[in-house]
Formats: C-alpha cells, sequence, structure tokens
C-alpha cells in the first residue's frame, strides 16, 4: 500500500486576498492561526468596528472543515446509508448487501468539505473588514508578531492555531505505510481489514463508518475507550458496536508493528499476554497534539507543554495581552468556538470579568446510536457530601423510536435533591442534537421542573427529553404528606 496522499484541499487564496507586504501592522486585536474559534473571534470583532489581522499558514477552517468533523460526517452519511440497506428487513424490505464505490466515496466527502469551504474562504473575511495574511504568524517579543514581512502590533492577540494527528511512538510505525486522520478521507481502495489505533470520538466514528462501508475493522486502545465520556453509556455503545462486528479492545500495549503493502503486524501486550494482530491496513487516529511548534511562545512569555497553552478561566494565557482558544489551549473542538469567542470579545473589549465552564460544552461521539454527555458526571456530581439523583429513561419508551425502529440506548440526567440539574447524557438515536436541550438547561440554571413543563410535538423523539424529566415526580404521588393536603382540599371540592 502507497502511502495516502491527504485530502485535495481548495487551492492557495489569490494574492488579493491575502496580504504578504514588507510593513509595520497595527491592530486592535491579531488572531494567529484559523482554528474556527479564532474565526468567531475575528469576525465579531470586526462587526464591533475593531481593526482586525487575521494570520493564517494554510487554509481557514483548519481541521474541523478539511479532515475533522465536517469530513467525518460527509464520510459517515456514505456508510449509515450503506448500513440501512443491510438492516431493512424489520421493516419490511428486503435487505441486500450495498455496492461501494470508494471513489464515488471520496467524491462525494470531497464534494462536500468543497461546498463547505467558501464559508472559510479569505476572501469572505476581507469582505468583513478583515485583514488577512498569508503565512506563519511568530512572536518576537510579548507585544509584536511577524508573519512573513509583516510585523503586527496588537492590543490584543489571540492564539487559534489548532491542533495536528499525533503520531505515537510506536517501534517500527515510520518504516511501514500507515494512514492518517488527514489522509484516510482520500483512500480509494477498500479496506479489508482495518486496524485502528486509538479509541478517542474521532476514532470510534471512523472504525464504525468504514465498518459499514465493508472493512472488518478492530480498534485498539491504549487505555479505556472514550474515557472523556459516561462509562456506562460508553459501555453500551461499545456493546452496539460489538453487534456490528467491530471489535474494540482496551488497556492494550502496542509494542511494534511490522509488515508491508496490504499486510500489517501489530504486536500487543494485553494484561501479561503477547498477541499479533494481522490487518491490511492501519489508521492512527490517537487524537490531535496543539500547534504550538514555531509560534515563538517563549519570545512572548507564554507557559505550554504537551498538552497546550497554558490558559486561566477567562482564556488569557501567562502574558497578559494574549488569549489561546480552540485545540491550542486543549479545548474540545470546535462545539467550544462560539462560547470561547464571545468570552474572549467581552474581556478583550469590553473588558467583563467572564469565564469558561466546561461543564456546559457537550462532548458528542457521533456514531449510531450516537453518544453525547454535557455537565457534570455521575462521579462528579455524586461525591460522599452530596446526595443526587440519577434519572433514566429507555428510547424503547419513546413512541417515535420504536415506530422507525431506533428504540436503542437511554438518557441518563444528574440531578440534585431539589432537583438542580447537573449533568445529561444520551446513548440512542439523535444524542448529538437531543443533548442541546439539556446544554441549553445547564447554561440557564434550571430545575428538572422546568423539563417537565415544556410541551413538545408528538411524535418526536426530543420527547424523550420530558418523559425523563417527568419521571422525577413518579414518587411523589406516594408522598404521606402530599396525600393529607389533596385530602384536605378534596373537602372543599
Amino acid at each position: 500500500m502507497e502511502q495516502e496522499k491527504s485530502t485535495p484541499k481548495p487551492a492557495e487564496a489569490p494574492a488579493a486576498a491575502v496580504d504578504m507586504s514588507d510593513e509595520a501592522v497595527d491592530a486592535d486585536i491579531c488572531v494567529i492561526g484559523g482554528d474556527p474559534a479564532g474565526l468567531a473571534v475575528a469576525t465579531a470583532a470586526a462587526a464591533f468596528g475593531r481593526k482586525v489581522v487575521l494570520i493564517e499558514q494554510k487554509q481557514l477552517g483548519g481541521e474541523p472543515l478539511y479532515y475533522g468533523p465536517l469530513a467525518t460526517r460527509a464520510l459517515a452519511a456514505a456508510g449509515n446509508r450503506a448500513q440501512n440497506m443491510r438492516t431493512a428487513t424489520p421493516l419490511g424490505v428486503s435487505a441486500r448487501e450495498p455496492e461501494i464505490d470508494l471513489r464515488a466515496v471520496n467524491e462525494h466527502v470531497r464534494s462536500a468539505v468543497s461546498g463547505l469551504a467558501p464559508n472559510f474562504a479569505p476572501e469572505r473575511f476581507v469582505g468583513l473588514g478583515i485583514r488577512v495574511l498569508h503565512g506563519t504568524g511568530r512572536f518576537i517579543n510579548k507585544r509584536t508578531v511577524i508573519a512573513g514581512e509583516s510585523r503586527i502590533r496588537a492590543r490584543r492577540f489571540v492564539v487559534a492555531t489548532g491542533g495536528v494527528p499525533r503520531t505515537p511512538a510506536i517501534k517500527g510505525l515510520s518504516s511501514i505505510p500507515y494512514l492518517t486522520v488527514e489522509t484516510v478521507f482520500s483512500t480509494t481502495e477498500k479496506l479489508h481489514d482495518l486496524i485502528v489505533i486509538g479509541a478517542g470520538a474521532n476514532a470510534i466514528e471512523l472504525a464504525q463508518t468504514f465498518g459499514r462501508l465493508g472493512s472488518r475493522v478492530m480498534v485498539l486502545a491504549e487505555g479505556k475507550a472514550l474515557d472523556e465520556q459516561d462509562p456506562e453509556l460508553t459501555k453500551f455503545l461499545i456493546e452496539q458496536l460489538g453487534q456490528e462486528g467491530i471489535g474494540v479492545y482496551e488497556n492494550t500495549v502496542i509494542d511494534s508493528v511490522d509488515g508491508g503493502l496490504g499486510r500489517v503486524r501489530v504486536n500487543v501486550t494485553v494484561g501479561a499476554e503477547k498477541h499479533v494482530v494481522e490487518g491490511s491496513h492501519i489508521l492512527v487516529a490517537a487524537g490531535l497534539k496543539p500547534a504550538t511548534a514555531d509560534l515563538g511562545l517563549e519570545a512572548a512569555g507564554i507557559r505550554h507543554d504537551e498538552r497546550g497553552i497554558k490558559v486561566n478561566s477567562g482564556l488569557k494565557t501567562t502574558n497578559r495581552r494574549v488569549f489561546a482558544v480552540g485545540r491550542v489551549a486543549a479545548a474540545p473542538g470546535p462545539t467550544a468556538a462560539d462560547y470561547q469567542s464571545s468570552v474572549v470579545i467581552q474581556r478583550a473589549l469590553l473588558h467583563m470579568r467572564v469565564s469558561i465552564d466546561p461543564r456546559l460544552i457537550p462532548r458528542v461521539v457521533y456514531t449510531e446510536p450516537g453518544l453525547a454527555w454535557v455537565g457534570q458526571s455521575e462521579a462528579e456530581a455524586g461525591s460522599p457530601a452530596k446526595k443526587i439523583d440519577v434519572l433514566r429513561w429507555p428510547f424503547r419508551e419513546n413512541d417515535r423510536a420504536v415506530a422507525e425502529g431506533a428504540a436503542v440506548g437511554h438518557i441518563k440526567v444528574i440531578t440534585s435533591k431539589e432537583g438542580r440539574i447537573l449533568g445529561a447524557g444520551i446513548v440512542g438515536t439523535d444524542a448529538g442534537e437531543l443533548i442541546s436541550m439539556w446544554a441549553l438547561a445547564l447554561s440557564q440554571g434550571l430545575n428538572i421542573k422546568a423539563m417537565a413543563q415544556w410541551v413538545p410535538a408528538y411524535p418526536t423523539v426530543s420527547q424523550i427529553n420530558k418523559q425523563v424529566a417527568t419521571s422525577y415526580y413518579a414518587g411523589k404521588p406516594g408522598n404521606p404528606t402530599l396525600r393529607k393536603v389533596i385530602d384536605f382540599l378534596a373537602k372543599f371540592g
């Protein structure tokens, strides 16, 4: 197997859209990098009439567009259609094994990315009044950045360089061909036996997608799969993946890899036992590492380590003039982009003392069934000093899910004894969509009572949010005090 080329990307921006002039540039805000959070900051600042400079070496939009969530969703759409054909029999439709043309699938992904690319074109941001410089932004002191031949001084800087694929230090890996989360989207050959190294959200999503596109897939996790998610919901999802033939092996130590074209071997240790895993292809999906190289962070007095740039709750670095957002500051991907940009704008322009609350940012795995969580986990909320209620409701009790043959999974909600919503998780159909209501409830500090009082359309999967909230009151009719009150009022009826 030859090393795959990376996903084709739009051509570099034309000269009219970018600026490489040899001059001093002054700005209110200078954004270094085209991560979604950085783009959101630049756009908002320009809307407030501020003078904004945006520096990007490659394409604006970066990882989320070209090899992150958007490209992954486009690829998964093809896999999901194929799986629907295989599993149609219970609905009275003859199932059959689909014929999959990976070249056409690749073209679909390319088309989807190309269709979204104009939203991230430099010309668009120039039209918004933002000065776009093409090049690598690097600090030369605490108040100055150079990009190409330009020297930028700004009141505030925002580092938003995103992340780059992490390559684990595995013996022999550099000497064999392997796929990455960048190159896998342009593959046009069938990945007969795919070994996925890594078990984060992106790795699990790609594993299921390629399984549905006809590959036999095995996932090797160094620790726990999806270790940032609720263990109860994760266990259920992994069991569902197993029913599709996707094996997820946790706590696996990869000792070395070897092999060649079309036949690779991974030597692993599980417990005290040695095993050899063979396949046709390896996909390294070990997550992203912060893109901090060549930024001159030391010259700017900005602390950082392998996890990214150090920031406080207001996203400020150790240089008071510099903020960091997105992957480079260990944020959980583009989900947090608008939230982070709002905090930066309020602090940088309005001098408001606002802070990020990580518990308000949903974490989603876009598989089928999906997995999502927002807020505190059961372990975080239920310390010995705190009393909590854990509410659950199964999808098999939701009319729409049953009607569509998607009655798999459940919703789980954590509340205080007084009913304050602390956290919520879902494993089931449309989990990523359904979690948004709980994210809103948490952001507004709502009580479970509010979630029990809204009126959902019928029949919808979203009714499950009200169903689980209503279950909080399931024991109330048996409350002796409440019964006495009702008996007393009945005398006046």
